[in-house]
Parts: structure tokens; sequence; C-alpha cells
């Protein structure tokens, strides 16, 4: 089977999500391929800067519905204990990726989005055109195709994207729990290894999501283990642990996370979210940033198809956009990374702002951005 539609979308999650409905409100026709069925638990650390929320009020997205926890306080913390609270500039909520997610996909249907659940394996470009080939066997063609996919993907090895074809050492961990933790906290915890980010979603949850070094992690026989003998080696986290409920089966998990440098524009599609590049999650700042690209590749989509431009020049400006707004912030992000897992240079990095305080807000704009609107 054929189709074809003016815009395509590889991915259904939050940059997908929301670049589909702010191209079919401008009066766009869109066709969204999503593998999954909605609601679904994701790997994510689940916290939202507020920076992003004038884009969404003006995209008539209103998250209060969902009601997700206001956040303005951080705590992080060393392996030893040693902790610091923090204002956050912006503040920011919690919710879930199995709410959110759902509840935007909702508003894509509503809004005239056609969604198609199939994989795309392959796509091919001529004559201006982008056809997509899904695992059935079906085709569709698009003048614009946007890859929101994930952090990664079989389609990837399809690409041939660099990153790709090079391991890498991460996994994550993520579960959600009944305990007691405030619901204006977003606490990032360290651990030899890794670090832990933990905060309340809707519904009173706790969200508790890990990134750990396969190196570390794979000593260990499951993760009760490993999180017995490793985690809760930071007091913070044996408290928190010991003292809450798991309302998971089981953890999900998901590995080979690339903090490789990643392309923006792979085979004439645009890349957003994790698909064209992935901040640390300690920066806390992953879904802000996937719904920012959102924003920015429909712009570009948008001007592309109406202004007469080169499609040379489409992509170049959506390279030029995303680096602007995203390169350095992801470049901080590695920095941090490399820091807060040396045990000597995290211990120096937290008594400098513990004698400076006024750093971590000036730390934490180097990983966010300022407030966006359409």
């Amino acid at each position: 089977m054929s189709t074809q539609s003016q815009i395509a979308i590889i991915g259904g999650g939050l940059a997908g999500l929301t670049a589909a409905i702010h191209l079919a409100k401008k009066g766009c026709d869109v066709t969204l391929f999503e593998k999954n069925n909605y609601p679904k638990h994701k790997v994510c650390g689940e916290f939202i800067s507020n920076e992003v929320l004038p884009y969404l009020q003006q995209l008539g997205i209103d998250l209060t519905v969902l009601q997700p926890t206001q956040i303005h306080t951080t705590i992080l913390s060393l392996p030893s204990g040693t902790s610091l609270t923090a204002k956050l500039p912006l503040g920011g909520f919690g919710i879930s990726r199995f709410t959110l997610d759902h509840h935007l996909y909702q508003l894509a249907l509503q809004h005239g989005v056609s969604v198609v659940h199939q994989t795309v394996t392959n796509t091919t470009f001529s004559n201006n055109q982008i056809t997509l080939t899904t695992e059935n066997g079906g085709t569709h063609t698009a003048n614009v195709v946007l890859g929101a996919y994930g952090k990664r993907s079989n389609l990837d090895h399809t690409l041939e994207r660099t990153f790709i074809k090079k391991k890498s050492p991460w996994l994550a961990v993520k579960a959600h729990y009944c305990g007691h933790f405030p619901n204006n906290v977003v606490a990032l915890h360290n651990f030899e290894g890794g670090y832990c980010g933990v905060s309340k979603v809707e519904n009173n949850t706790i969200n508790i999501c890990y990134l750990v070094q396969y190196d570390t992690f794979k000593q260990f026989k499951n993760i009760p283990e490993f999180e017995t003998h490793i985690l809760q080696h930071n007091p913070h986290l044996k408290v928190l642990l010991e003292n809450a409920t798991m309302l998971f089966v089981k953890p999900l998990t998901i590995s080979q996370i690339s903090f490789e440098n990643k392309t923006q524009v792979e085979n004439h599609i645009l890349m957003l979210g994790d698909t064209a590049g992935l901040i640390h999650p300690l920066c806390g700042n992953g879904m802000a940033m996937a719904i920012h690209s959102a924003k920015i590749a429909s712009e570009c989509t948008l001007a592309y198809l109406n202004d007469n431009i080169s499609r040379e020049t489409f992509e170049a400006r959506y390279r030029k956009q995303w680096n602007y707004h995203f390169k350095s912030r992801i470049q901080t992000g590695k920095l941090l990374s490399k820091l807060l897992l040396s045990t000597f240079f995290s211990q120096v990095v937290m008594r400098i702002v513990i004698t400076f305080p006024k750093l971590v807000p000036y730390i934490i704009s180097k990983t966010h951005g300022k407030p966006i609107s359409e």
C-alpha cells in the first residue's frame, strides 16, 4: 500500500507529537509513524523545565489538566552524602511520559494528524521527495520528513549514522515508586559509576531514573543487587529506596545510550529531540530540548513550504538554529558528567559551589534556555 502526505514524522514521542500538533494547527497534512501504542512508560527523568511553557500554551496545550507537580528546588549529592540545595531559576514540573505522551497523542488526533502504528525501516530521497518504507512493506511519500524516533533505532543503522557504529558504555534504569519525597524537588544523587534523578510526577508518584556505566553494573547479577551494593552507598538513595515501594512489576531499562555527536540532518530528514543530539540526563533538560527542537523544526518546515526557499537553505537553516540553541548545552552536559563521575573533581566542584552558591544558577543556565514562545 502506498500513501502520501505533505509532512511525515517518524516517532511519536515528545518532539514528534509536538511538531505534529504545531504543523497540523498551521494547516499542514501530517502523518506520524509510531511503532508503539499509547499510553506507554518510557525510560525518562520526567522533569520538564518551565522554559517551554509559553510555547506549549501558544499551541493550546494545557498541561494543568494532567496535574503535574510543580518543582522549584534542586538537590545535588555526592556518593558520600554531601549535598547542596538550590533554587531552580525557571522552575519546572514533573509529569510521566505515560500520561504526557498519551495526552499529546490525543491532541494530535483532534487536530487531524494521521497516526500509523508501524516501524519505518528505510527511507529514500528522489525528485525532492522522501519515501518511507514500513515493516509491513508499505510506502509513504512526503515533501518533508522529521525524525523523532529517540536515542537509537535500527533506522540509524540503515541511514549509516556515524554514532551508531560505536559502542556506548551507558545503561539507564527507571521505575515509579510510592513513598515519601518532596513534591517541589528534583534531586540528582551521584553514586559510583553514575547518577540518579528523583522527582515526583502526577498522582503523588516518585520517578527514579538512573544512568550507570555498564562496567560498574555488570559486576552484579541483577538490578536489586546493584542497587543494594552501589546506589545505596549514597545515604540519600539508601533512605529513599528502603522506604519506597516499586509500582512497576520490574524496572524499565535501555542500553547503549550514546552521547556521541549526531548529525541534525540525515538523508534530507530533519532530526529532532534525542535523535538529533542527547544531553546528559544529569542536566534535567532533555524533555524541554525535545519540545524546543519541535518548534525549530516546525518553523523551518513552514518556511520551506510557504516561502519558496530551496531544500538546501531549509536544511542549513535548521542545522544553524539547532546548533545555536543546543550545541553548547550538550557540550556543557558532557563536561559536567566527567566532573561528577570523578571522585576528586566532584568533591572540588561541590566545595566551590557550597562556598559560592550563586554559581549554581549560572551552571544551570548553561544547560537550560530562556522561556520560548511560538
